[in-house]
């Protein structure tokens, strides 16, 4: 069972589960920039939540199956065409061989996922076959997808039911963001702490895997700019000395030399792999026990879709 890229995009990569406790080693976690959006194409037909899927970052791309295959579209809005006909997001799809996939532009979120029944053959490296480009990691040979590549799929040995997100369960993308943090190790060089919750900050346009600088007025923090490197994480805000706050991603560094001054809470850690550049961002600070009840909550609902939906929150 295969597919053939006919139009890659910007960057298409294979994502699976995220490298976790490998951090002390410098290695980052990767992984789907939203897991959320992935495990519900997985879970639409019948695969593991971390199952490889292809994450395609806002633009279009199209891919022609040689053989029968069972597939779901979740995450950034987009139009997509299954052989020829109009077809939609969140439920699972038939494709005959030939068909051609055609996914457009991300029209809202910047990401869309692409489960195939069975999963996607990929290149397992340090417990995940993710695509860690920087380090040409995973996936395949560790790099975006290209015209011409020739995707296998692992033969399903079941048959594959046609599901269909229930409305309540599909995450709503947009324009506007806001993001619940917590307090970070140099939170108190912030010379205005208050300015990092009253400003509209607005996503630049260096946003990518790694991370998204924000737009705003810019803050103040005390600091010499010698600060000792120290362990940042995926949803760590740090300040650099010009003020313009820098949110870090899945693919981000393990370690950094600018004050930490929030930490994206882990509730709602997922949605930064759907925000592009112009989209708007408030942050709402937390105490730890309330984003950790918030998370509970978070979980609970989502055990009403997802069975092992603490493992994507």
């Amino acid at each position: 069972m295969s597919v053939v890229v006919l139009k890659a995009g910007l960057q298409t990569t294979i994502q699976s589960s995220p490298r976790l406790g490998r951090r002390h080693l410098g290695v980052p976690a990767s992984g789907p920039a939203d897991a959320l959006s992935m495990a519900l194409a997985n879970r639409l037909v019948g695969n593991d939540l971390f199952a490889p899927t292809l994450e395609v970052t806002l633009s279009a791309l199209s891919l022609r199956f040689e053989s029968y295959a069972s597939v779901a579209i979740t995450g950034a809005n987009a139009s997509v065409e299954l052989g020829g006909h109009v077809v939609s997001m969140h439920k699972t799809l038939t494709a005959g061989v030939g068909d051609e996939l055609r996914i457009g532009p991300a029209e809202q979120g910047a990401r869309v996922y692409i489960a195939f029944a069975g999963g996607l053959v990929a290149e397992e490296i340090l417990g995940s076959a993710s695509t860690y480009v920087p380090a040409g990691l995973g996936g395949y040979d560790g790099r975006a997808l290209a015209k011409g590549d020739r995707l296998s799929i692992h033969a399903v040995q079941r048959t594959v039911d046609h599901l269909e997100t229930p409305a309540e369960f599909r995450p709503r993308m947009g324009t506007s963001w806001a993001f619940r943090v917590c307090d970070a190790a140099e939170t108190g060089l912030l010379q205005f702490r208050e300015q990092l919750f009253d400003t509209n900050f607005v996503v630049s346009n260096r946003c990518d895997r790694m991370g998204m600088m924000l737009d705003g007025p810019r803050l103040r923090v005390e600091s010499d700019g010698r600060m000792p490197s120290a362990p940042v994480f995926p949803g760590t805000v740090q300040c650099p000395e010009d003020g313009r706050p820098f949110v870090l991603s899945v693919d981000a560094q393990t370690t950094g030399g600018y004050p930490r001054i929030a930490q994206v809470a882990r509730v709602d850690r997922h949605m930064l792999g759907q925000l592009r550049p112009g989209d708007h961002i408030r942050l709402l600070w937390r105490r730890e026990q309330s984003a950790i009840d918030e998370l509970r909550a978070k979980i609970d609902y989502w055990q009403g879709w997802l069975d092992d939906a603490q493992k994507t929150i």
